[in-house]
C-alpha cells in the first residue's frame, strides 16, 4: 500500500505519537527530565528531518517508536528515552558525536555511542557477521546496560515493520532475532518483549504455520473466553469474601510457544492442553504479600485439585531475572487442565518490565543506575573477549533460556544455576580453585559422579584435591558459559606447559642424536610427523605421543639427503598458502557428535564446504542423513531458529589426544611396594589416568587388573614396556574380550 500524507498532516502525526510516547511515564517525570527529552525529541526531528523509512513514512516515527517501547514497556527513565530518540542521529546525519556530548551530557552520548558502534557492525563484511555483532552488543555491557536495552526495543519496533521489507531480508532478520535477541530479552525479564519478538519471528520463517495458528485461536477464542469465565466465577466469590482486591486476567500462550509444543511432542493445535492460563493480581503491602499469595493458592485448590508435580514457588526463591510469582496447575470443569499464576501489583510490573521494574522497587525510585548491578551475573561470560564469535554466541546462550535450579552449599546458602548443572558447574561458582581442583562431589551426603545432574533442593559439597586437574572430558560434563571457558583456558594453560616440557624434552634427544636444535630442524618435524605447528610438535613429544622411535625414524630420513629434500619439497608444495601459527593447536582428523561423542555416517554440505578443523554442527535432513554444515554457513541462523530439534552438536577432535580406555592384566611375585611402584609408573611417569584397578596377592603371586585411559597404542607400548622392567613382574598382557 503507497503511503500518502501532507506535511501538515505528518507534523501532527509526530506530535500525536510524541504525545502517546510519554503517555503512561509524564506525571513521573521531574520538569527537568520533561525538558530534556523534549531537546532531545526536536534535535532528532531536526536530524531526521530529510529522512523517510521504507514505507514512504518520514524517520522520526521509528526512533519515538522505539522510545515509547523503553518508556511504557521496559520502564526505562529520561537518559534512556533521550538516547531512544537519538539513537539513530550521529550513524545516519552529519551530527556527531562530540555534538550528542555538547547538548546532552556524557552520560546519553556514551550510551548513543554504543548504539552507534552495534549499528555501524551490520556493515563489516564478516563471514559470522551475527555473531560477531552480538558479541561486540554484549562487550558493551562494560559501559553500560541500557545499550542492550535500547537495542532490544529497537529491534521490535524493525520487527514491528517488516513488512515493508524484501522476503530474503525479512527471513534473515527474523532468524536473528529468535536465534539471539528472543532469548536475551527472555533471560532480561522483558517477557512480553520475548513473546512478542518470537511470535513475529514466526510470523516470517514459517508464515504458512504461524497464520494457521493465529486463525485456529481466533476461532477459539469464544470458547476460551466463556470456559475462563466460568472457571474464575467460584475464585471471585471466595476472594470478595474474604475481601481481597485483586483483578482476573485470562492469558493465551504465545502463537511461538503452541507452534514449538506442537513441534516438540509431535501434537496437534487440539491436543495442547494448556492453551490458556489465569492470572490472580492481588494489592498487597510488602510485608503480607507472600502471606497473601499463598492464601490465594489455598482459596484457588479449596475449588479446583492442583497437579503436585506443577507447583512453582518463584516467591520463596524469585528468579535471577527478579521474576516472581507463584504458578500451580489445576483441574478444571470439563477435565481440563488450567495454569493458574499468582502476583501481587509490584510483581506484576516486575514480570512485565523485567530488570527497570526491579530495579525500581529494590532502590526505592527510578534510578536506572541500579541496572548496573545486573553487571556482576553476566561478566562471566564477558571474560574471554578473544574468543571465537560463534563460541562466544553459543557460550552465552548456554545462559538464556535455561530454566533454573536451585541448590545449596553445605553451609545452606542459595546457588542458582541452569536445569541440568553438573557439581563441575557448581564447583565453578563457588571460586575457579575449587572449580580447578574438584575430585569428587558429594550431592545429599551421598558420592556422585561429576556428570551427576543437579536437581532444585541438592545440598552440594565439594572434595578438592590439589592434585586435580581440569581434563578434556570437562567441557562437556559442564553446563554453565562460566565453567566451560575457566576449564578452557586452564586446559589451554596446561598445553603450554606441556609443550615447553615437551621442547626440553625435544632439544635433549636432538642433542643425543646429534641433530641441530633449530627452527630449520622443528620444521622439518613438524612436516614429517604431518602437524601444522610447531606447537603441535612440542605437545605431541610433552605427553608422550611421539617418542624415542619415531624421533630415530625422522633422524633416519635425514641421512639420505635427496629423499629428505624431495619429502620437503613436496609437503612444501602441498602446505603452500597454510602457515603455521601457534594460534593452530590441533589436528583433527576425527568428527564426533553429542556429549557422548558417538561416531556417526555423515556427508559435507555444498552450501558451505566445511573442512577438518571448521566449527561445525550436523544437521538431521529427511532424505540425506546427517549433513555438516559450518557454524558462520549463511544458512545456519536459518536452520537454528527454524529446526534446533534437528541440530546435532558435533565436533572435530584430534585423534592423538582422544582417550582409549584399555584393560591390562599383570603378574609375578609379590613384593613390598609393588603396588605403589605400578601406579607411579601409571599416573607420575606418563600420566595416564587410571580408570579401575584391582589388585590381589595370594600365596606370594601378585596378579592385578587395571583399566587405563591411553591415547593411542605407542603411548600403551610405552605403558607395557616401563611396567616389564620392574622387579617382580614377570607378565604385562592387554586384554582384548
Amino acid at each position: 500500500m503507497t503511503y500518502v500524507a501532507t506535511i501538515e498532516d505528518e507534523n501532527k502525526e509526530i506530535a500525536s505519537r510524541y504525545k502517546d510516547m510519554l503517555r503512561n511515564s509524564y506525571q513521573t517525570l521531574s520538569r527537568e527530565d520533561k525538558l530534556k527529552i523534549r531537546k532531545a525529541f526536536d534535535f532528532s526531528v531536526e536530524a531526521h528531518k530529510n529522512q523517510r523509512r521504507k514505507t514512504g513514512e518520514p524517520y522520526i516515527y521509528h526512533p519515538i517508536a522505539v522510545a515509547k517501547i523503553v518508556a511504557n514497556e521496559i520502564g526505562l527513565g529520561a537518559n534512556s528515552i533521550c538516547s531512544a530518540l537519538l539513537h539513530d542521529v550521529v550513524e545516519d546525519t552529519e551530527i556527531t558525536l562530540a555534538d550528542i556530548e555538547k547538548n546532552f551530557g556524557p552520560t546519553i552520548a556514551k550510551i548513543v555511542d554504543g548504539l552507534t558502534k552495534i549499528s555501524r557492525l551490520k556493515k563489516d563484511k564478516d563471514i559470522s557477521i551475527q555473531a560477531e555483532n552480538f558479541r561486540k552488543m554484549l562487550l558493551t555491557l562494560n559501559d553500560d546496560v541500557r545499550v542492550i536495552l535500547i537495542k532490544i526495543a529497537d529491534r521490535l519496533h524493525n520487527m514491528q515493520t517488516l513488512e515493508s521489507m524484501q522476503e530474503d531480508k525479512q527471513i534473515k532478520i527474523a532468524s536473528e532475532t529468535l536465534y539471539i535477541y528472543a532469548p536475551l530479552a527472555h533471560r532480561l525479564g522483558l517477557y512480553n518483549i520475548k513473546t512478542e519478538l518470537e511470535d513475529l519471528g514466526l510470523k516470517y520463517t514459517e508464515p504458512d504455520v504461524y497464520q494457521d495458528i493465529v486463525t485456529r485461536i481466533k476461532e477459539s477464542k469464544e470458547d476460551q473466553d466463556r470456559y475462563i469465565q466460568t472457571f474464575s466465577d467460584p475464585i471471585k466469590a471466595s476472594l470478595d469474601k474474604e475481601g481481597v482486591k485483586y483483578q482476573i486476567r485470562g492469558r493465551s500462550k504465545s502463537i511461538f510457544s503452541i507452534r514449538r509444543k506442537m513441534r516438540n511432542q509431535s501434537v496437534t493445535f487440539d491436543e495442547i492442553y494448556d492453551k490458556f492460563a489465569i492470572r490472580i493480581i492481588y494489592k498487597s503491602n510488602l510485608k503480607q504479600e507472600k502471606f497473601n499469595a499463598w492464601k490465594i493458592y489455598s482459596i484457588v485448590t479449596d475449588h479446583y485439585n492442583p497437579n503436585p508435580g506443577r507447583l512453582r514457588d518463584w516467591i520463596s526463591q524469585p528468579k535471577t531475572t527478579g521474576y516472581e510469582s507463584l504458578h500451580t496447575t489445576v483441574m478444571g470443569q470439563e477435565g481440563k487442565w488450567v495454569e493458574v499464576q499468582i502476583r501481587s501489583e509490584r510483581m506484576d510490573e516486575i514480570a512485565e518490565k523485567g530488570y527497570a521494574a526491579h530495579f525500581k522497587y529494590k532502590h526505592g525510585n527510578v534510578n536506572e543506575s541500579g541496572l548496573e548491578l545486573w553487571l556482576n551475573r553476566l561478566k562471566e561470560t564477558l571474560e574471554n573477549p578473544e574468543a571465537n564469535a560463534i563460541d562466544f554466541v553459543e557460550q552465552f546462550k548456554l545462559n538464556l533460556y535455561s530454566k533454573e535450579i536451585y541448590v545449596f552449599t553445605p553451609q545452606g546458602d542459595i546457588k542458582s544455576l541452569p536445569k541440568g548443572a553438573t557439581p563441575i558447574d557448581f564447583a565453578f561458582s563457588i571460586h575457579t580453585e575449587v572449580g580447578m581442583h574438584c575430585r569428587a562431589a558429594k550431592v545429599n551426603g551421598k558420592l556422585v559422579q561429576l556428570n551427576h545432574e543437579l536437581i532444585s533442593g541438592d545440598q552440594v559439597e565439594i572434595i578438592t584435591s590439589i592434585n586435580q586437574k581440569p581434563k578434556l572430558a570437562w567441557i562437556d560434563i559442564a553446563q554453565t558459559a562460566r565453567a566451560k571457558s575457566k576449564i578452557k583456558g586452564i586446559l589451554k594453560e596446561e598445553q603450554k606447559i606441556t609443550a615447553n616440557e615437551g621442547k626440553e624434552t625435544l632439544d635433549r634427544k636432538l642433542r643425543h642424536l646429534k641433530i641441530p636444535n633449530s627452527e630449520k630442524t622443528y620444521n622439518e618435524l613438524v612436516n614429517f610427523f604431518k602437524l601444522k605447528t610447531s606447537f603441535d610438535l612440542f605437545f605431541r613429544i610433552g605427553n608422550g605421543t611421539i617418542d624415542n622411535t619415531q624421533l630415530k625414524k625422522y633422524a633416519s630420513s635425514r641421512s639420505n639427503a635427496f629423499v629428505n629434500f624431495f619429502k620437503n619439497r613436496i609437503r612444501r608444495s602441498s602446505n603452500q598458502g597454510k602457515p603455521a601459527t601457534d594460534e593452530n593447536t590441533n589436528n583433527y582428523d576425527m568428527l564426533v557428535f553429542g556429549e557422548e561423542g558417538e561416531k556417526l555416517n555423515y556427508t559435507f554440505a555444498k552450501c558451505c564446504s566445511p573442512i577438518p578443523g571448521d566449527k561445525v554442527f550436523g544437521f538431521v535432513t529427511i532424505k540425506e542423513g546427517i549433513k555438516i554444515h559450518k557454524y558462520d554457513c549463511p544458512n545456519a541462523l536459518g536452520m537454528q531458529s527454524q529446526y534446533a530439534y534437528r541440530i546435532l552438536p558435533a565436533k572435530w577432535i584430534d585423534s592423538s589426544q582422544q582417550a582409549y580406555k584399555v584393560k591390562i592384566l599383570i603378574s609375578g611375585i609379590d613384593r613390598v611396594g609393588l603396588t605403589n611402584d605400578v601406579t607411579r609408573i601409571i599416573s607420575n611417569n606418563l600420566q595416564i589416568n587410571i580408570q579401575n584397578m584391582n589388585i590381589a596377592a595370594n600365596q606370594g603371586i601378585f596378579q592385578g587388573k587395571l583399566t587405563v585411559e591411553v591415547k593411542n597404542n605407542e603411548q600403551l607400548t610405552k605403558l607395557i614396556n616401563q611396567l616389564s622392567k620392574l622387579d617382580g613382574i614377570d607378565k604385562v598382557t592387554r586384554i582384548t574380550k
